[in-house]
């Protein structure tokens, strides 16, 4: 199961960026790596990983917009979860 989490993550690095990262499978890969995702009632997710921070918010459909997906790669490069290192 880990290598379609791995498989997940490796799509936010991709060039150029994926525009069909399931959010609910990314959140699940993330959670699988050690992160803790609260759902918020404001239709967000906080999630927490290695001692950050990252508020994601959740839209009506089912897929990561590019915008989101680009600062979401760069808050997995803040704390050093990147594909190499998977």
């Amino acid at each position: 199961m880990s290598h379609k989490h791995k498989v997940k993550l490796e799509k936010l690095f991709e060039h150029p960026i994926s525009g069909n990262i399931d959010i609910k499978r990314l959140l699940s890969a993330l959670e699988h790596y050690g992160a803790t995702v609260e759902i918020t009632k404001h239709n967000k997710a906080k999630i927490f990983l290695r001692g950050e921070e990252f508020i994601l918010t959740l839209s009506h459909k089912s897929d990561l917009s590019k915008d989101f997906a680009i600062k979401l790669k760069h808050f997995l490069e803040k704390v050093d979860l990147v594909p190499g290192k998977l």
